[in-house]
This record gives C-alpha cells, sequence and structure tokens, in this order.
C-alpha cells in the first residue's frame, strides 16, 4: 500500500527540473560578470591609459589587484555559499558591481578608476561571479553536472563574444566613461531581481535530489530495481563533507591549483593585452576586436561539447588535450603576422578555452564532492588567483621592457606545455 501511495506521488511531480532554473539566473549572472574581466577591460586599455596619463604596465596593475582581491574573498565567499547558499550572495554581487560600474565613468584620474575597481567592480564579482554561480549549479546536478555548468557558462561565453565589438562600439559613439554607465546599468537588471526571485540553495530543500528525481520517484526507481540502491549507497558515501585541512593535506588538491596556476598566468595576461597585441602589428581595431571574438566564439560555442566528455571520459585526460590545443594555437598565431594564421591560431586556442572553466569546476566537485564544495573551491581559488594575479604586470612590464609581447606570448606556451604535463599526475583524493 505504501509503495502504491509512493508510486502516485511520483507520477504527479512534474516533469520540469528546478536545477535548470538556476542554471538560466546563472547564465544571466555570467554574461554581467563579463564586464569586469581581462578581454574587457583590454578594449579600454590604450583609450583609458591615453586619456589617464599612465603606461600599459601599470594599468596591467589594475587586474593583478582585482585578482588579489577575489582570491582574498574567495575562502570566506565559499563558507557562506556552503552555509547559505548563493542567492543574496549573487544579489548583492550584482548591487555592488553595477554601482561601481556606473562611478567608473565619473573617474577623473587613475587613482579614482582604480579605486572604484577595487572596491566596488572587484568584490562585487567575488559575490556573483563564476565560483558562486558553478558552485550552486553543481550542488544540483551529478550525472548531468558536466552540461549543466556548459549551459550556464554560455553566458559568459557569449558575453565574451559580442564585448569587444560592443565595448569598440561603445568607446567610438559615446566614449569610455558612457560604456562602463551602459555596463552597470545592464548588471544591475540582469541579476539584483532574477537571484532574489529565483535562486535557490540545493534541491534537497524543495524536496528533490541531483539530476531532477524528487525522493519518492527515487524511492519508486529502487523499489523497482533492487540494485540502484547500491549504486545510491555508494554515491553517498563518495560524497563525504571535507575539512579545509583535509583537502590541504590531499596531493590532488595541490596538483589541481597549479595545474591551473600555471597557465592562468598567461590566460590573464592574455585577455588583457591581446587587443594590443594584434593592434600593435599593423592591424586596425576591429581586427583585433574581431579577434577577440574569435576567441569569445569559441568558447561560447564549445563548452556543451567539453562538458559532455567530460560526463563521460577521464577528466584528467581532457584537461591536457585543453591545454595542448591551447598551446599549439597560440603558437600557430605568433608563427606568422598575417590575418590568417592571426584567426587559425585564435580559432584553436578559443577552442581549448572553452573547456576551461567546465572542467575546472567538473575535477573539484568529482574529486571532492558537493557538501564541502564552496569551502573547497574557495581555497583553490585563492592559490590560483595568485598565479593569476602574476599576469597582467608581467605580459605589461614586459612589453614596457622589450617594446614587444613575442617574448610574453613565448613563454606563455611553455606554461602551457607544463601544465599538460603536471594533468598527467592527477588522481582522485582518498578520505
Amino acid at each position: 500500500m505504501q509503495s502504491s501511495n509512493t508510486a502516485a506521488q511520483a507520477t504527479h511531480e512534474s516533469k520540469f527540473f528546478y536545477g535548470w532554473t538556476i542554471v538560466a539566473v546563472g547564465f544571466l549572472a555570467h554574461i554581467a560578470s563579463a564586464f569586469s574581466i581581462s578581454s574587457t577591460l583590454s578594449v579600454f586599455l590604450k583609450p583609458l591609459s591615453n586619456d589617464l596619463g599612465i603606461s600599459r604596465g601599470v594599468f596591467s596593475l589594475i587586474r593583478s589587484g582585482e585578482i588579489l582581491i577575489g582570491a582574498a574573498a574567495a575562502p570566506a565567499v565559499g563558507t557562506l555559499l556552503d552555509r547559505h547558499g548563493g542567492r543574496w550572495l549573487i544579489a548583492a554581487g550584482g548591487l555592488i558591481s553595477g554601482a561601481g560600474f556606473l562611478l567608473l565613468g565619473q573617474a577623473r584620474d587613475f587613482s579614482q578608476f582604480l579605486l572604484f575597481r577595487w572596491v566596488l567592480v572587484s568584490p562585487g564579482d567575488a559575490l556573483m561571479g563564476s565560483m558562486v554561480v558553478n558552485v550552486s549549479i553543481s550542488r544540483w546536478f551529478v550525472r548531468m553536472r558536466g552540461r549543466a555548468l556548459a549551459l550556464a557558462g554560455m553566458g559568459h561565453g557569449l558575453a565574451k563574444v559580442c564585448m569587444p565589438l560592443l565595448a569598440a562600439s561603445l568607446i567610438l559613439h559615446i566614449g569610455w566613461r558612457s560604456a562602463w554607465a551602459v555596463f552597470g546599468i545592464v548588471t544591475l537588471a540582469l541579476v539584483v531581481g532574477p537571484s532574489l526571485l529565483f535562486m535557490r540553495r540545493r534541491p534537497e530543500d524543495m524536496g528533490l535530489v541531483p539530476d531532477g528525481k524528487s525522493r519518492a520517484q527515487q524511492q519508486c526507481d529502487m523499489l523497482a530495481n533492487p540494485t540502484d540502491i547500491a549504486k545510491a549507497r555508494a554515491g553517498a558515501i563518495a560524497d563525504v563533507a571535507w575539512s579545509r585541512r583535509e583537502a590541504l593535506r590531499t596531493p590532488a588538491f595541490w596538483l589541481i591549483v597549479t595545474t591551473f596556476g600555471v597557465s592562468h598566468i598567461g590566460v590573464t595576461g592574455l585577455n588583457l593585452h591581446v587587443f594590443s597585441f594584434v593592434s600593435d602589428q599593423g592591424h586596425p581595431a576591429m581586427v583585433a576586436a574581431l579577434v577577440m571574438s574569435i576567441i569569445a566564439f569559441m568558447q561560447f560555442s564549445t563548452p556543451m561539447v567539453w562538458g559532455i566528455l567530460a560526463e563521460r571520459s577521464n577528466i584528467a585526460r581532457l584537461i591536457m588535450a585543453k591545454f595542448l590545443i591551447q598551446a599549439v594555437g597560440i603558437s600557430w598565431a605568433l608563427s606568422d603576422p598575417g590575418i590568417f594564421s592571426l584567426y587559425a591560431g585564435f580559432f584553436l586556442y578559443g577552442i581549448g578555452m572553452g573547456g576551461t572553466s567546465i572542467l575546472a569546476e567538473m575535477i573539484w566537485a568529482t574529486y571532492f564532492g558537493r557538501v564541502s564544495l564552496g569551502k573547497i573551491r574557495g581555497m583553490g581559488s585563492l592559490v590560483t588567483s595568485a598565479f593569476s594575479a602574476g599576469g597582467p604586470p608581467f605580459f605589461g612590464l614586459l612589453f614596457d621592457y622589450t617594446q614587444s609581447y613575442d617574448l610574453s606570448f613565448s613563454i606563455f606556451i611553455g606554461m602551457l606545455f607544463a601544465s599538460a604535463l603536471l594533468s598527467l599526475l592527477l588522481h582522485p583524493p582518498k578520505k
């Protein structure tokens, strides 16, 4: 009698899984977070540095400081995320970042611009950025985690596709100050309301389990197939809680942060300087913007492929392939100053970049589970961001010294190969 009642309850459950609403909110938050990233700031580098009278090396310090601010905030944000979920964090982040963008257009010197970026935009991005969004989504999905992260991440990719051309057009028609004001208004509209209305902490709070089945449906499935009971128990054992100290004692934690951290030095440097790199070769600004859009389009169009592969393949081998694709792409772009090599090389680089966020989030969630993912991911972000902070000034100051980006881009290729080799050592931790 009890099993028949359970079956009746299961049949009346909605076929729509609320986790996809979380993905939709994450999609919007990813779009807004793209307004503050290096590739967006790259379009502003020349007009803003000329207007404010600073060198490229000094301008690059903006991103280093922002990355370090995000790194310092990550452990605390991760702890808050585990305790309270992402709803209020994302809403507060959208509000703070939106206000910061509006004030950027009012900056009269570099110190004011720096202050608004570091005090408002960076902390806001830490609250609504990829770590908070991706951890929130990872709690709602296990079996379909790769594709869920990919769908949300496409918001970031879509924004990066449109951002170079949009920012270049806004700067051309209304100036760089008004362009930041536009970004501020859009951030407030995309993030604050949707997160307050629709974000939820985890499926268990709504009587659901990850990937879309209610507890009643799951019970019916197990009654119909007793072998599923063993699978459920195995999954529960694997999804255990980790303390920060326990995670920090595992080789897996340090290998993950080093593998991604080494490559991130070059990624953040390239993101900020690629627009100037292309234009310095004599190409017009719109060609430089198109190169950035090619990278972004591949980041937008390939995450779903990377996500599905990550659900079915060895995650460490996929990470190695990703780094190798990026290295080949950059090498091709440097081999010939012609437009074809430029476009083709950054096309390949963009394919590899399309897997970065998906594979990073997948390996953290797969190796350490859902229960303590916020705090573990926060500590990981702290370390990888420390690597990333060195990228923008490394590229900028090396350019100031050599008047060329060739050396910094060549070193980046070596970093990608180093990360590919390190990925061979990745193995799940044991508690």
